[in-house]
């Protein structure tokens, strides 16, 4: 399988140009950041309790609608995925330890 992050976003961005009628995505920009941000929330909160049940189904499937929902919400500010790939990058630079205590 090839396809990745970068194809979602892709994806996201296709289906943000068509009619909220026929488009679940452009039908959640449609509801403004807000409503993608609820929707993304609501979804982390099923993948939280999937991982919390234990099985690998639910938690690939719930792990799935969190990622599409992350890149909807992105999309709905107009915040690139390579921006949170150079951040993730950037922080990789350092120990996870030493970059939460540089946050202080």
């Amino acid at each position: 399988m090839t396809f990745s992050l970068d194809d979602l976003e892709a994806r996201v961005a296709e289906r943000a140009q068509a009619s909220a009628d026929v488009s679940w995505t452009a039908k959640l920009l449609a509801g403004g950041p807000a409503r993608t941000a609820k929707k993304f929330g609501e979804e982390a909160v099923e993948f939280v309790i999937a991982v919390t049940e234990g099985e690998a189904e639910p938690i690939v499937s719930e792990a799935a609608d969190v990622l599409y929902h992350l890149m909807v919400a992105l999309k709905a500010r107009q915040v690139p995925l390579s921006s949170v790939l150079a951040e993730l990058e950037r922080r990789t630079q350092q120990s996870g330890l030493a970059e939460k205590a540089a946050r202080r």
